[in-house]
């Protein structure tokens, strides 16, 4: 339980800092979406290329992890939907939205700091793996999802161009497709370019989360609270359970390399779950209250995962 409480406790206290801070007016608010901008397409990227630049792509691109994951997640997403249009009596378009809201996993500022604590850096080339494809393959899918869903949608085409244009642009591809054109080549990553990119590196972890606890600030507990409840729960609890069932019982994956997708599953929802909501204008609250739901619960839920998953 001691080695539980040393992975989880720093991380939880730099994100309760980080939203102290933004409270409190030690931090402007107004300079949040710069930090988490800054996260997502600057520093992480660096990590990735870096990590990508010198990995085993053998043990790194592992099928039966990547199988495991994404079909849990694909499942919440159904499932999720389904509730939502015929138990909550959503609209289509809103039944997707609340779907996706339990699906899509805050792998950059909760998942990488979460796992690199927990299981050290031989766990981190399958959490890249996972993260190089997430948004590109949840994101364009759910997308594609929407468009047939809502009544009042656009064409298929128009979604399926808005996901290749996101996937082709997206900083995280970009950097794990650069450090894997490296590694390919034969070529050592070194001078300038290690030293640069390792500055960016080191900021990743402390920024992240102290920019996840500040952006809490702007969401706030409405009314319907049910809804992102349960999709709180499917995000912490049900895609998680699923993707260990797939990975070990179905595919027989050796658990100690099982536990790096599914604690990686159990993790809160991603910003990208308000994005998603804001850009259709579907079910933004349960979006937003799903994202604060699903962080503050995970303090909780992630410690179980790691008890069940030992470190």
């Amino acid at each position: 339980m001691l080695s539980v409480l040393n992975v989880v406790a720093p991380v939880f206290m730099l994100i309760a800092i980080g939203y102290g801070a933004a409270r409190f007016r030690y931090f402007p608010r107004e300079g949040v979406r710069g930090l988490i901008a800054y996260v997502n397409n600057v520093a992480t990227p660096c990590l990735l290329f870096r990590a990508m630049a010198g990995v085993d792509l053998e043990t790194a691109f592992n099928p039966s992890i990547l199988f495991g994951f994404y079909t849990a997640a694909l499942c919440v997403l159904l499932v999720g939907s389904l509730l939502a249009f015929h138990v909550f009596r959503r609209r289509p378009g809103e039944s997707v939205a609340v779907g996706f809201s339990g699906t899509f996993t805050n792998t950059v500022l909760v998942g990488i700091p979460i796992i690199q604590r927990a299981y050290g850096e031989e766990a981190m080339p399958v959490v890249y793996s996972i993260i190089g494809l997430h948004a590109p393959v949840l994101v364009t899918l759910a997308m594609f999802v929407m468009e047939l869903a809502r009544r009042d949608g656009g064409k298929i085409s128009k979604a399926l161009l808005q996901g290749t244009r996101t996937t082709l642009t997206n900083p995280l591809l970009i950097g794990i497709a650069l450090g894997l054109l490296l590694n390919l080549s034969g070529f050592e990553l070194g001078g300038l370019v290690d030293e640069v990119t390792g500055l960016f590196a080191i900021t990743v972890f402390p920024v992240a989360l102290f920019g996840l606890g500040a952006a809490l600030n702007d969401y706030r507990l409405a009314q319907g609270w049910v809804q992102p409840l349960v999709m709180a729960l499917f995000k912490l609890i049900a895609q998680p359970t699923i993707a260990w069932i797939l990975m070990v019982p179905v595919l027989g994956l050796d658990p100690e390399l099982a536990r790096y997708g599914v604690l990686l599953a159990a993790m809160p929802a991603g910003i990208n779950v308000y994005v998603f909501a804001t850009y259709y204008n579907r079910a933004v609250d349960v979006a937003a209250n799903t994202i604060l739901i699903s962080t503050v619960l995970s303090i909780v839920t992630i410690s179980v995962w790691l008890l069940i998953l030992p470190v």
